[in-house]
């Protein structure tokens, strides 16, 4: 077994990078001051896997919201299930499906050994037959229908409807009614054996516990495994959205908006400098302590839930503004506005260096919380990096990195626009 030693020396933070001969990566950041440890078991499978690869090379594809369907299932077993083994612990369990992930996770004061040995033992012990399928086919319909109730939810999903053409991130997380019927215990069996293979995912552990309680565990309970990490394929997007507009009646007070600008990208995968870029870039523009914030906040146009953000994954990217509007249309009109006077003037000085500080400061304080440790530690393992280099790309980030960056986003011609309107309004 392998073991490398990261660190940051402006932080005072390190940890410790294990290769398990089980083919799992395991990572360690030991706190010991701390009172409790939090640990994160993940797989590099979502909602946008929608094909598992064969052994021709070729893809097979699979009903969407198998990832998350998956993840409802291992919970299960056929004598106790995890949540029940956890709660005789004291220990608080959970588990989600992202688009690019799904992770299980638990965090505890103590009796963090046991806890670890639960984790690691019923994610690796599936136990699916058609009686219990179909018992969660109906769990997870209830849970499909009750999003569609979720005005939140709407908005959000109907701007990736409308900006993506084919790329399985306009698909909702946990599939439809339809696509989960077609869902069966030798189909989870497959995904299980593909997705699920050690060397496919990663163990991070963040707190009060050390490396050799985490390795102790895991030589107890981890078998080699067979196979290597599974293989996504990169799906090519048209420039231009799928359409522009989508607008859907709900029963809300208010309308609500969603607007986004999407991004051409050659490759999958975005660095850490065109995330940081991004980031300074919106808040330069949509920030609390931009103009147009101000003024769209003093017109009576947005709340406080207005917000800007980079959302972007294996394969997609686009910048999104969204938020409660007595107007959206004028309120989008408004961010149009701001973009194009940012992209043809650029960025101040000051304001570059008030966005790229306050990044800075947003991410030394992940630091302080073994959550966000853990969690930053499996996306930057996912993603190919260490936990320290987003923040040691924005210590060096000057405000011409930003420019060039700013000159390849945000095309007025690649935006969409999502809106819910209250039963009674009419439509824009």
């Amino acid at each position: 077994m392998t073991e490398t030693i990261l660190q940051d020396e402006a932080l005072g933070e390190s940890y410790q990078v294990f290769d398990h001969p089980s083919g799992l990566r395991i990572l360690v950041l030991h706190k010991p001051n701390y009172k409790s440890s939090y640990a994160l078991f993940a797989t590099k499978y979502g909602s946008i896997d929608t094909k598992i690869q064969q052994s021709d090379g070729t893809f097979r594809t699979i009903p969407e919201g198998t990832a998350h369907f998956l993840e409802h299932k291992l919970f299960e077993s056929e004598d106790l299930d995890a949540f029940a083994r956890f709660a005789a612990t004291g220990a608080s369990a959970n588990a989600f499906t992202s688009f690019d992930m799904t992770g299980y996770l638990f965090s505890c004061a103590d009796r963090f050994s046991e806890n670890l040995e639960i984790l690691l033992d019923f994610v690796q012990s599936p136990y699916f037959t058609p009686e219990t399928v179909r018992k969660e086919q109906g769990i997870i319909g209830q849970e499909i229908r009750m999003y569609k109730d979720s005005a939140d939810w709407q908005v959000a999903f109907n701007l990736l409807r409308a900006l993506y053409h084919r790329h399985p991130v306009r698909i909702d997380i946990a599939g439809t009614e339809q696509t989960i019927a077609e869902i069966s215990a030798d189909l989870l069996y497959d995904c299980y054996r593909n997705f699920y293979n050690l060397n496919n995912m990663v163990l991070a552990v963040a707190g009060k516990a050390t490396a050799q309680e985490v390795l102790a565990v895991a030589d107890k309970v981890l078998k080699p495994a067979a196979g290597k990490a599974a293989v996504r394929e990169f799906i090519p997007e048209p420039k231009a959205p799928f359409q522009k507009k989508i607008v859907e009646h709900m029963p809300v007070q208010v309308p609500s908006f969603a607007f986004g600008y999407k991004e051409t990208i050659d490759t999958p995968e975005r660095t850490d400098k065109e995330v940081a870029c991004t980031d300074i870039i919106l808040q330069s523009i949509a920030g609390r302590s931009a103009p147009l914030y101000k003024q769209l906040l003093d017109e009576g146009l947005i709340n406080n839930g207005f917000g800007a953000q980079f959302f972007y994954g294996f394969g997609y990217a686009d910048c999104e503004f969204s938020g409660e509007s007595r107007d959206p249309e004028g309120t989008v009109a408004r961010i149009r506005e701001a973009v194009r006077e940012t992209k043809k003037n650029g960025i101040s000085a000051e304001s570059f260096e008030r966005a790229r500080r306050r990044l800075y400061g947003r991410l030394v304080m992940e630091f302080n919380e073994v959550e966000d440790l853990a969690s930053n530690l499996v996306d930057a393992h996912l993603h190919g990096g260490t936990l320290f280099d987003r923040i040691q790309v924005v210590r060096s980030l000057t405000i011409e990195d930003v420019h060039a960056r700013l000159a390849h986003i945000l095309d007025d011609e690649c935006t969409a626009l999502s809106i819910i309107l209250p039963m009674d309004g009419k439509d824009l």
